[in-house]
């Protein structure tokens, strides 16, 4: 790969991690539109994990609140709000865990064209409209419960289909299910970590049993680029979704598919 690669792959997915618009869908495109190749497992792994780090040094303080208040509350008939909100991330966190070990290799097989991704980006992103237009949004993230977390998680497992933007499709049922943008976006992130965490142990896993020659160097810029662009990406969303909404994001989405299926079509 060369730098100029390098910094592109990883620049989108530091964004498109976290952003509404589907990951899977600007992979591709640099593939189909220049015709590079595909960016390898090990390089995959690295751009991963400077999407976490990026996440939860954003919300290092968070973590650490969610973390003592399950520890210290998580078991008890005393739950705090910081206890509770812990049980919603690992509730919601499950349907996504069994959905994606059942039908991985038959997603990846069957799923992982650009036809699957051109409809799958419109058609969610229209439901992203729809949600953000008609939803009443008054619910703050503390007021998330049972329900709310099984919606969420059951709607991030439907995020291993190509195209469906794991962060869009959370923050789509997030506002179906009643919560402002800020606090859709903030559980989506907070949600997002313990999945890219598991989805990056088991790449790893193949990684090592890989016989693939790697280059550290592009692993390292790779983590290092994703890093950047993912952090800012939080921080940017967080302060300006209240105002804007999701509709730059929807509008985006159209655009993007049918660019992709008029290459395919075309």
């Amino acid at each position: 790969m060369t730098f100029y690669e390098i910094f592109i792959l990883a620049i989108i997915q530091g964004l498109t991690e976290f952003l509404p618009i589907s990951s899977s869908a600007h992979l591709i495109l640099p593939a189909e539109v220049l015709g590079w190749r595909e960016q390898g497992l090990a390089f995959d792994v690295a751009v991963h994990v400077g999407s976490l780090m990026a996440v939860m040094i954003y919300f290092r303080n968070d973590i650490v609140k969610l973390s003592e208040g399950f520890l210290l509350h998580g078991f008890s008939k005393q739950q705090t709000t910081e206890s509770k909100l812990a049980w919603w991330i690992i509730i919601a966190t499950i349907p996504g865990v069994i959905f994606g070990y059942l039908m991985k290799d038959w997603i990846a097989f069957n799923a992982r064209t650009a036809i699957v991704i051109a409809t799958t980006t419109i058609l969610f992103g229209l439901l992203l409209w729809y949600a953000d237009a008609k939803a009443k949004q008054i619910k703050t993230i503390d007021k998330i419960g049972l329900k709310e977390a099984l919606i969420i998680g059951l709607a991030q497992a439907i995020a291993i289909i190509p195209g469906t933007s794991r962060s869009g499709i959370t923050m789509t049922a997030g506002l179906m299910m009643g919560l402002d943008r800020e606090s859709t976006a903030r559980f989506s992130f907070l949600l997002s970590i313990p999945i890219i965490l598991g989805a990056g142990l088991l790449s790893t896993l193949d990684l090592l049993s890989s016989v693939a020659a790697v280059n550290w160097n592009e692993l390292f810029y790779g983590a290092a680029f994703s890093f950047v662009a993912a952090y800012l990406c939080i921080f940017l969303f967080l302060n300006w979704i209240s105002k804007i909404g999701m509709l730059p994001f929807v509008i985006y989405r159209l655009v993007l598919g049918f660019v992709l299926l008029y290459i395919v079509l075309g």
